[in-house]
């Protein structure tokens, strides 16, 4: 006996082919709807349970963030103001960025608040910056200017 005298003993059953007419119809034994109804490959449930971790978000997003999206500030108090700045001095956002008290944030000046932690002794004129109303007081209280 040789190699290409070799049979098998059962021969290899077909696969029954689905949904080409004939007994089983429209459907093709499927069922009418759903994932074993489809054709392709189906998911695995290991990546079914990573998909169902993520919050369904309902709508289109962008816009909205857009909206609701307020840029990114520098928080300043008035103690770090009273170490960095002689009497009578200037502030303005772009001169505490000359002086490396705060940094560009994605290549722009990025808007300052000065919020009044600490005590103010010294007189300073402050412009084109956010301030509380605590800041506020304590800097006109000293006899600074808010602009």
């Amino acid at each position: 006996m040789q190699l290409h005298q070799i049979k098998p003993k059962h021969p290899t059953k077909k696969k029954k082919q689905i949904g080409r007419g004939g007994a089983h119809g429209f459907h093709g034994g499927r069922g009418n709807e759903g994932q074993r109804s489809r054709a392709g490959k189906r998911l695995q449930p290991v990546i079914r349970e990573l998909i169902k971790k993520y919050p369904k978000l309902r709508g289109y997003q962008f816009k909205s963030k857009l909206r609701t999206h307020k840029p990114e500030m520098v928080i300043l108090d008035l103690a770090v103001l009273e170490k960095k700045f002689e009497a009578g001095g200037k502030i303005t956002p772009k001169i505490l960025l000359e002086k490396k008290i705060i940094s560009r944030i994605k290549g722009r000046i990025p808007p300052v608040k000065i919020l009044g932690e600490g005590e103010l002794t010294k007189k300073l004129d402050i412009a084109d910056c956010l301030i509380s109303k605590s800041a506020k007081e304590k800097i006109i209280k000293v006899g600074g200017t808010v602009k």
